[in-house]
């Protein structure tokens, strides 16, 4: 604050100079505050920004002082910015600093506008008591079971972030007692360096476990998903920014060491195959997850998903009920979901929203009769405390984030992710911008972010009378669709009765899709004919 004001004080003094001053005396005037200033920004270790930037950095913050009225009055409201306003990105810098987080004068929000979703409070509110609860995965199908936390880092490779910023977000991990996918980018050793728990994403491209030919090479991965940080292995079949792609990363964004580390050609563009080499169909899936977990020891092993053609994730289940195999986890994806880089079309046009994808797994998974051995994960623009009640109370068990823990790391949206040139070194290769972002200082942050992240979200269960996040149901979130009438999710998406599925009882729009379904194949068959179905769908 104090070398925003200098600089303030510096525009005001050459003004003032002009007027009635000699020339050398207000360039002494402007160059004294100046230099303090530089000289304060280059060794401070708290905001990248003024690091990479310094004197002309302030200007942001000079900006952010005058802003309320400005925006009041001139641009746009706390609420407009996307994907994320103004306000969630101040509550995730509040929450990382453990600075005051409350908002005052009431909800900015039109509660009254479509889709408005709230969550029903108790006239029996409880402070719930002791430690967040932990979520057991691969519990009886597993040599090393784990127990996750509530919230967790998502997919972020090294190579779209920089090392500095999977430096500290693994710090965190381990200060926090939390997760860290890796992204499909492999496990590099600024991953290993803190000893957080890793999530060991294994994508399209077998970065890290692939042969010459960019097939699965099953000795590499067998070494290195027995190192003692990876906690779980998750196959990445699709993402919610781009399913059904492949991951992106431009030749700007690659290194010696990266192209090292994914073993893959330097100087040039990495694009992961839109689909795997390693299974091609449900039943092959399902021995692929075996074989994995047996080759790296007996820790979990699940898959992420953005759902795409409800048959094919049907026909999936149809192979697990009918082998009883399971994945010890499902990561469910959304459309919102975000990426490094994207082509426009799939960022905004491709996959399911991510509570339809949750609603639909699970209801899946409940429908046949498998759901209790499987844990979901949900993941898809997650940041708040409501988001996570959300998440749970459509069917999820747990919750991954991304760009949270970004804005931790003190991301400004500034959205250069696929360009190399992230002024505050979170998704950039370029040594002089990475060098902004202090390790140890974001390291704290991001521990900070988690914990106060996961107690809001405990102040609201509490709120609606729970004592733990399993206790949440799909009754407890209502949305508003329209000015007269609000649903809960139970009343909205239908959920199904365990076993349903498997009866004569089976909807008519899960009838359809089961119609199109098989165990031996991912592709949808329509059985109506290409223009046609027997029931809206």
């Amino acid at each position: 604050m104090i070398p925003t004001i200098l600089i303030a004080l510096s525009i005001l003094s050459v003004i003032v100079s002009l007027q009635f001053w000699p020339p050398a005396l207000w360039i002494l005037i402007v160059l004294v505050p100046i230099t303090v200033v530089y000289m304060c920004d280059v060794l401070q270790t708290s905001r990248a920004i003024l690091r990479n930037y310094p004197v002309i950095g302030h200007f942001r913050y000079l900006f952010e002082m005058i802003r309320p009225e400005i925006n009041q009055y001139f641009i746009e409201s706390n609420l407009d910015g996307t994907p994320y306003n103004r306000e969630l990105r101040s509550v995730a810098y509040q929450r990382s600093k453990k600075e005051l987080d409350t908002v005052p004068f009431g909800t900015q929000r039109n509660v009254y506008e479509l889709g408005y979703e709230w969550i029903n409070h108790s006239l029996a509110a409880i402070h719930p008591s002791g430690e967040p609860e932990r979520v057991l995965i691969g519990d009886g199908a597993c040599e090393q079971p784990y127990q996750a936390a509530l919230l967790n880092i998502s997919g972020m490779s090294y190579g779209a972030l920089s090392k500095n910023a999977v430096i500290a977000l693994n710090g965190g991990a381990k200060l926090g007692g939390f997760c860290h996918n890796t992204g499909e980018g492999s496990i590099s050793p600024h991953h290993l360096a803190p000893g957080g728990d890793l999530c060991w994403q294994i994508g399209t491209g077998y970065f890290g476990c692939r042969n010459e030919d960019g097939t699965f090479d099953r000795a590499l991965y067998a070494e290195r998903s027995r190192i003692d940080a990876v906690k779980m292995i998750e196959i990445k079949l699709s993402q919610g920014a781009k399913p059904g792609h492949g991951g992106i990363l431009p030749a700007k964004k690659i290194t010696q060491e990266i192209s090292e580390i994914r073993n893959v050609p330097f100087g040039s563009d990495v694009v992961s195959p839109p689909s795997h080499s390693a299974f091609r169909n449900p039943f092959e899936l399902l021995e692929f997850i075996n074989e994995l977990r047996m080759l790296c020891g007996g820790k979990p092993v699940g898959f992420k998903i953005c759902l795409g053609n409800p048959s094919e994730f049907l026909g999936l289940c149809m192979a697990m009920q009918q082998e009883q195999s399971f994945p010890d986890f499902i990561t469910i994806d959304g459309g919102e979901g975000g990426t490094g880089a994207a082509p426009l079309e799939f960022s905004n046009s491709v996959g399911a929203p991510l509570t339809e994808g949750i609603v639909m797994i699970h209801n899946a998974l409940v429908g046949f009769g498998i759901r209790q051995p499987i844990k979901l994960i949900a993941s898809g623009k997650i940041l708040t405390g409501f988001d996570m009640a959300k998440r749970l109370a459509a069917g999820a068990d747990l919750c991954n984030m991304a760009r949270g823990f970004m804005f931790s790391l003190g991301c400004i949206q500034a959205r250069r992710c696929n360009s190399n040139d992230c002024p505050v070194g979170v998704t950039t290769q370029q040594d002089k911008l990475v060098k902004g972002l202090v390790v140890k200082d974001k390291t704290t942050r991001v521990a900070n972010f988690q914990q106060e992240t996961v107690q809001a979200f405990r102040d609201i269960l509490g709120a609606a009378g729970l004592e733990r996040a399993d206790d949440l149901t799909p009754w407890h979130i209502i949305r508003r669709i329209s000015q007269t009438e609000v649903r809960s999710y139970a009343q909205i998406y239908k959920y199904l009765r365990p076993s349903q599925l498997l009866s004569d009882d089976v909807p008519d729009v899960y009838a359809d899709w089961l119609s199109m379904a098989s165990p031996e194949r991912f592709e949808m068959h329509n059985a109506y004919g290409k223009y046609s179905t027997s029931t809206q769908v």
